[in-house]
């Protein structure tokens, strides 16, 4: 048996990503074994010994759980061990069928036949705990952690005193999982997605028995600080700190033998009550109930929901409201059969009958954005129902005056250069380090943005600084070391303001690995860092190392870990999040999340009238209801859902990298192919190793200076001889039905999100091997010459690659200081100068006339955004010298959309008199 085990732990455990798994699959394995053991045969023994082991593994993941729970599981060794096959079988089908399907949430779940008998009622499993409590209402379910090291009857004693306190009201149910010590509770606080309240009481142990390894993964990613030189007085307060950073959502309480007084003014961030001694049983049950509902609530989606139910006459805008244009109609009632009735019950343009204002809210919009608020780790959220390129321009024109230097990644979202040119900022676009063998960039190297800071404040032009935006995570997935890039930034300009665009990151809040990268979680952080003694250590450290070294070295400074004045510091982050891209919203509903120490003394008035001059008057109350409830999704179960979602991507990575067929003709992009070594200090190569499982991905998503983010699943198609636009729309989209957004020259783009099923990812698999054999049949169907023409594809998708070109310059016309050499330029200028036709002329790509232009010293400046699909960002923006090489790659583009270009008159850009009298003017 310990061979066995050792056996399966090397060949099996390797290949599960997560614990969640491993058990879901395990209970599979087990249930198939046990009906071949029930049906008996020539390999009975076999079976037995598999039964057995399989039981080995569940053992240590089950005490977890509160479903099926101990006793059940005990009834299943005794069932095996008294040789009563058929009755362990048929329990085991009951147990993971409803493991799978969740159906354990919703009722009790017998385990003999359909129907209880007293005869039964030893295996049934509720999933309260307590046999017969009515759920006939459905009431959500959850369970709640109880840490103490108690005997078997000690805790059915727990159990019994929290089921009296229930009562039919309760709006919820939950069931009880004990755990014994710290190890055990961070392991079950990682692990089990349904618990929803933690009691840390004060009889627990340090370290768990427990030493499968899937499980032990957890341990090594918990942070439990100062617990080795902890007095054990001290254990639940380091307990109920580390859990709270693993899942900030929890309800946490503390019940202590010690001065409650004291020990609640060390808690009071993270537990919601402390109890004294031994707990007042219906007190907590009050209180665990109480927290939940506080998550559950959702202000502004119940108060549509009941004025949906209001009699009410219109006599205002919107004949659509409460339906009527639709249910009078002879013609269009097909539209009130396809929606249904509440959506058009709920549509309204009135602010009163209990809804609120988006742009002045005072009622339970106010409620929902403050709930959101707390879900996201912001200080401040404003909704937005008209998407994140809106809460870009708002943030932007904000925050932003004219003539203010603004840090922009080149290669973000146009909606931030036409926030550049509304704020009348003087941009320095920055370069991300260029993936050209995947026509693809990837993100700008910290050393970039130090360099420019140090620059711009040798020339004097760091009190002009404002804002530094980047995109995070970008498109394909590269995320920033955010903590790090804002801590070196302001040592260079302590106010500097930080504007994260997180439109594909919203899901990351709710996962811990994920977290640590996002910008309200990083803002946070750094104020607690900031406020320590021990930074002020660490910074006295970094004056005495660098005292005597010359401000203006660049070089010198640029290579060195910098650290900002504790005393100057301020921390300025906004964040803009596509809520509807990544979590449960309509279409266009984003949000902003402000975590800024000057917001109330120097923003709030102006983000109120940038507010107001980008968001409509009549916003959609359906999408705002669907960002409340969004929330609430998040706050109870976003957990579960991003862990899900995780382990999709990575399931899919798996199948696709092992097997042998998909491996001939497709590729999935690595950490390693995406980041450069230099980038990434922890080595890690990729997630997964077909050889050696899976990696540890922590380690270097808390060192490294970009990470991957692996829902994002960059698939190379460039041995398959088709383009990526190609492979998506005549292959995936038009013959398999499979939806994907980005594209690049040689690539396609996959997305997990918290929808994402198992099944969902085996047909992609299924659809690719598919074309996989497709491919392979038309090989060997191919004559000669189409076999040329073949390979000749596939050297063009893999080998003739235009390099990505950087970002050239500003003309000198749309400069306001023409010294130093970080040249910031002015989009705004040139934007408005292309309004006028007479300043503009085109200049076609196919012939000569770019390159006789250039070659005679014209610079040829574009008069306009110039933005290929893909890579999706602008390639020239208004203001900007054309070079060769941005040339060059337009003509290798071959991509069929590109906005601000038109193929038949060439590229429009300004007239040689014009840039002559806008040098003039300048004078």
């Amino acid at each position: 048996m310990e061979k066995a085990k050792k056996i399966y732990n090397k060949k099996s455990l390797s290949h599960y990503y997560n614990a969640s798994q491993f058990r879901i699959d395990t209970w599979n394995k087990l249930k198939n074994t046990a009906q071949q053991l029930a049906n008996g045969g020539p390999n009975t023994d076999k079976h037995l010994v598999k039964v057995r082991e399989l039981l080995d593994y569940l053992a240590p993941v089950e005490v977890y759980w509160a479903f099926p729970g101990q006793q059940v599981f005990k009834q299943l060794i005794r069932d095996e061990q008294q040789e009563e096959y058929q009755k362990l079988s048929n329990k085991v089908k009951r147990i993971a069928t409803a493991l799978l399907s969740g159906e354990y949430r919703r009722k009790h779940i017998h385990l003999n036949g359909d129907t209880e008998t007293e005869a039964d009622r030893d295996a049934t499993i509720e999933p309260d705990g307590y046999a017969n409590f009515d759920r006939a209402r459905k009431r959500p379910y959850f369970e709640v952690l109880i840490v103490d090291d108690l005997s078997d009857a000690q805790q059915e004693a727990q159990r019994s005193a929290l089921a009296a306190m229930r009562s039919d009201e309760d709006r919820f149910t939950y069931a009880p999982v004990f755990v014994p010590s710290l190890d055990d509770a961070l392991i079950a606080a990682s692990f089990n997605h349904s618990i929803q309240s933690v009691v840390i009481r004060f009889g627990f142990d340090l370290h768990s028995e427990n030493g499968l390894p899937v499980l032990n993964k957890f341990l090594r990613d918990a942070k439990v600080d100062g617990i080795d030189t902890a007095d054990s007085s001290e254990y639940a307060i380091i307990l109920a700190d580390a859990i709270s950073r693993i899942r900030p959502e929890l309800d946490l309480f503390l019940v202590t033998d010690q001065s409650v007084e004291d020990i609640a003014g060390k808690v009071g961030k993270t537990c919601r009550r402390v109890f004294y001694n031994s707990e007042d049983f219906f007190e907590l049950h009050l209180n665990i109930l109480r927290g939940i509902d506080d998550r559950y609530r959702t202000p502004f989606f119940t108060a549509l929901k009941k004025y949906s139910e209001k009699p009410t006459g219109v006599f205002h805008a919107m004949p659509i409201s409460r339906g009527k244009s639709i249910i009078k109609s002879h013609w269009i009632q097909d539209m009130g059969e396809f929606y249904g009735l509440n959506i058009f019950l709920a549509e309204t343009s009135s602010t009163s009958g209990g809804l609120d204002s988006l742009l002045e809210p005072q009622g339970p919009i106010k409620e929902a954005q403050d709930l959101t608020a707390r879900a996201f780790g912001s200080k401040v959220t404003f909704f937005a129902t008209n998407g994140t390129s809106t809460c870009n321009k708002i943030v932007v024109q904000a925050l932003v005056r004219p003539d203010d230097i603004v840090l922009v990644d080149r290669d973000c979202h146009k909606s931030h250069h036409y926030g550049m040119v509304l704020a009348g900022a003087n941009v320095v676009y920055l370069d991300s380090y260029p993936l050209s063998e995947y026509s693809m960039y990837g993100a700008v190297p910290l050393r970039t943005i130090k360099e420019k800071l140090l620059r711009l404040r040798s020339e004097g032009k760091l009190d002009r600084v404002k804002m530094l935006l980047l995109t995070n995570c970008t498109f394909d997935g590269i995320i920033y070391n955010v903590q790090r890039v804002m801590e070196e930034c302001l040592a260079i300009k302590p106010d500097l303001v930080f504007l994260w665009d997180e439109a594909w990151f919203g899901f990351a809040r709710f996962g811990p690995t994920y977290r640590q990268r996002t910008a309200m979680f990083s803002a946070s952080e750094l104020i607690s860092r900031y406020k320590s003694e021990g930074y002020r250590e660490e910074y006295e450290a970094f004056k005495n190392e660098t005292e005597g070294l010359d401000p203006d070295d660049i070089e010198t400074w640029s290579n060195r870990r910098l650290y900002p004045d504790p005393d100057k510091v301020r921390i300025r982050t906004y964040s803009t999040q596509s809520t509807h891209k990544t979590l449960t919203a309509l279409r266009q509903g984003s949000m902003i999340h402000i975590y800024d120490q000057d917001y109330k003394s120097k923003v709030e008035e102006a983000f109120h009238e940038a507010y107001m001059t980008h968001t409509s008057t009549s916003p959609n109350y359906q999408i705002l209801a669907s960002l409340d409830v969004g929330r609430r999704q998040v706050e109870l179960e976003g957990f579960e859902l991003v862990q899900k979602q995780v382990e999709m991507a990575m399931v899919l990575r798996q199948s696709i990298m092992t097997h042998p067929m998909l491996r001939k003709y497709f590729r999935i992009l690595t950490v390693g192919d995406v980041v450069p070594a230099e980038y990434r200090q922890s080595g890690i190569e990729s997630y997964y190793d077909p050889d050696q499982g899976w990696n540890d991905i922590w380690n270097a998503w808390e060192k490294d200076e970009f990470c991957l983010d692996a829902t994002r699943i960059t698939l190379f198609v460039g041995d398959t001889g088709m383009d990526g636009d190609t492979f998506k729309n005549k292959i995936l989209m038009d013959k398999y039905g499979i939806q994907i957004n980005k594209t690049s020259r040689n690539s396609v783009l996959f997305m997990t999100n918290i929808g994402t099923t198992r099944s969902s990812v085996a047909y992609l698999i299924e659809v690719l091997v598919k074309i996989a054999h497709e491919l392979e049949q038309q090989l060997e169907d191919m004559s000669p010459a189409e076999r040329k023409i073949h390979e000749a594809n596939v050297k063009s998708m893999v080998e003739e690659l235009p390099p990505l070109p950087d970002f050239s310059r500003f003309h000198d016309a749309f400069r306001h200081d023409l010294s130093g050499e970080v040249a910031e330029g002015d989009s705004r200028t040139p934007f408005f100068l292309a309004y006028d036709a007479e300043n503009c002329e085109y200049l076609s790509l196919n012939d000569n006339s770019i390159d006789n232009a250039m070659a005679e010293g014209r610079d040829v400046v574009s008069a306009s955004f110039i933005i290929p699909y893909p890579p999706g960002f602008p390639i020239l923006v208004p203001g900007q010298v054309a070079s060769t090489e941005i040339i060059e790659f337009l003509r290798n583009l071959d991509v069929k959309e590109i906005h601000g270009y038109r193929p038949e008159l060439g590229l429009r850009v300004f007239t040689q008199e014009a840039i002559e009298r806008q040098m003039q003017n300048k004078k």
